[in-house]
């Protein structure tokens, strides 16, 4: 057992997933590790994120030390700007494979057949 944010965990891909967990996380993520660094240019690289959504997933960023916000005063109204802090950057590899494997698998031309698709799994199989 790992224990990990006062929670058990049964090995260190659940305590990975606990922390990136949740819609759009690693997206924002990897846009910002792309250089999407403001609220606005985040928006508008994911636009199917709402306003609320976004804010609210990057505050769970910011608390879980993946991401620091800063707020650059040229003016009203206030330009906030978000960075990969050092914990977040360790995920450059992980996000960078994420992104290479996504790339990879929407340009196949010839996709495999899946031969469970459209079954219920079953309880405890991959």
């Amino acid at each position: 057992m790992i224990q990990f944010d006062g929670r058990s965990y049964g090995c260190p891909v659940e305590v990975t997933l606990s922390v990136l967990g949740g819609k759009w996380k690693t997206v924002i993520l990897a846009r910002i590790k792309e250089g999407d660094s403001r609220f606005g240019m985040l928006r508008r690289s994911i636009p199917e994120l709402s306003a609320r959504v976004l804010t609210l997933r990057l505050r769970e960023l910011e608390r879980a030390g993946l991401v620091t916000r800063t707020v650059r005063k040229r003016g009203p109204p206030s330009e906030i700007e978000y960075r990969l802090s050092p914990l977040g950057d360790s995920l450059r590899s992980v996000l960078n494979a994420l992104w290479g494997w996504g790339v990879s698998v929407a340009t196949d031309p010839a996709p495999q057949p899946r031969p469970h698709a459209g079954k219920k799994p079953r309880i405890g199989a991959l």
